[in-house]
């Protein structure tokens, strides 16, 4: 079912599940009652610059919602998503929820994907209560400090540190040890803040910056940048961008002949399927941020290799990302916290929901989850991996380890950096 919304522009599509006659015994109110769906309601980026990873998120949820249902629901009764396509525009985000809210009467609401879709959200979820589980946002929550906001990135006590950590880490250990840093980002949300972090960590560790510029969003030809970035010979540079910009800023990296002994960072829509199937072989070398990878220590968590199974199996069919590395496993975990929040709390109740959230370890696909300060991670994971001896551009060679080596942290390290850049690129 599509709409038009925000001046005929915005489409939406509800998703829910159809609830039949139950011809049980017993008070008729009663039946209905137990029948209710429990709604949960999202924006989500299933058209614009996010939606490669907007939609696979979504078919995590869907896949969630229906293990969920196959064993009899929450509390007795089946579990709906309703949600409405954002486009990738923070602008559309107030109305979503407000419609969510007050027309679609839903019991609980998650964030979209991006942390420039859940900006937007929290000032609605402040003013009415509500409890909200944030989708891979970085450091929404240091300005407003709201308590009953969760983060499922795995980013840690200090997000806006959490992206470039590892990258500035991995480079202190070199030797000789880099001394110049350029950075660069889009003049947008998620850049902004991984850069102030990245700012920080450039003092810490003694780094001069020869280079700290953003860029509009709407930039389109990187060539310039980069070649200003050349003009300054760093030795390492960070780039903190959204998927169109990673790839513009790459490919101009490659047409200029930037050479830095460390190149990457915070690129985001590097680890998507179809940017690696196709840029292939322009990857080598770059050192950059994730949070999954097909390595033994993540393959090892409990009921894992189950949800890749199902959610692979569907993506082809729902013409997304057909590996579903990235963000699939932790959208799947956020219903796992709320289904497990919902049942110890035995409704929704939205600050017993966020006083149980707070205090509980959690279980889940991506292993085991306690929130800490600003509902981040209570012990960040944000891993510095970096792409190694890929040829062509086959699919087959991401499935395995060896493609994406693991570089940070220590305890799930599986391989070493090939440094310079200019060594592992070839």
């Amino acid at each position: 079912m599509s709409r038009n919304w925000t001046q005929g522009i915005l489409s939406f599509t509800v998703v829910g599940i159809v609830i039949g006659t139950l011809a049980l015994g017993g008070s008729g109110a009663l039946v209905a009652q137990a029948a209710d769906p429990i709604k949960i309601g999202f924006g989500m980026a299933l058209t614009g610059g996010l939606s490669a990873n907007g939609k696979p998120a979504l078919l995590a949820l869907q896949i969630w919602k229906d293990d969920v249902n196959k064993k009899g629901g929450l509390l007795g009764r089946p579990v709906e998503l309703v949600y409405y396509d954002d486009q990738t525009n923070p602008a559309t985000v107030p109305g979503i929820y407000t419609k969510l809210l007050d027309v679609d009467k839903v019991d609980l609401v998650i964030s979209g994907y991006g942390t420039n879709l859940i900006a937007p959200l929290l000032p609605i979820a402040m003013e009415r209560k509500l409890t909200v589980i944030g989708m891979f946002g970085l450091a929404n929550n240091e300005k407003y400090q709201y308590p009953n906001y969760f983060q499922i990135q795995p980013a840690g006590p200090d997000p806006q540190t959490s992206t470039a950590i590892g990258f500035f880490e991995l480079a202190a250990r070199q030797n000789p040890k880099p001394q110049t840093v350029a950075i660069v980002g889009a003049d947008a949300e998620y850049p902004q803040n991984a850069l102030v972090g990245a700012r920080e960590l450039i003092k810490k560790f003694g780094l001069k910056t020869v280079y700290d510029k953003t860029y509009p969003p709407s930039t389109v030809d990187y060539t310039p940048i980069v070649r200003a970035i050349k003009a300054t010979n760093p030795d390492i540079v960070f780039v903190a961008s959204y998927p169109p910009d990673s790839v513009g800023m790459l490919r101009a990296a490659h047409e200029v002949g930037l050479q830095p002994k460390i190149l990457g960072g915070g690129m985001v829509g590097l680890m998507f399927t179809t940017v690696m199937t196709s840029m292939g072989p322009l990857l080598n070398g770059i050192v950059n941020y994730d949070f999954w990878a097909p390595e033994p220590p993540f393959l090892a968590m409990p009921g894992i290799k189950e949800f890749l199974k199902e959610y692979q199996a569907r993506a082809e069919k729902a013409g997304v990302d057909p590996l579903g590395y990235y963000l699939p496993p932790y959208s799947y975990a956020v219903g796992q916290v709320l289904a497990q929040a919902i049942e110890a709390t035995k409704g929704f109740d939205q600050l017993k929901i966020a006083d149980h959230i707070r205090a509980t370890e959690f279980n889940t696909v991506v292993g085991k989850i306690k929130f800490g300060k600003n509902g981040e991670w209570a012990r960040g994971r944000t891993l510095m991996v970096q792409y190694q001896k890929i040829q062509g551009t086959g699919i087959d060679q991401f499935r395995g380890p060896g493609k994406k080596v693991v570089l940070y942290p220590d305890d799930l390290k599986s391989g070493n950096i090939i440094y310079p850049y200019s060594a592992a690129k070839n």
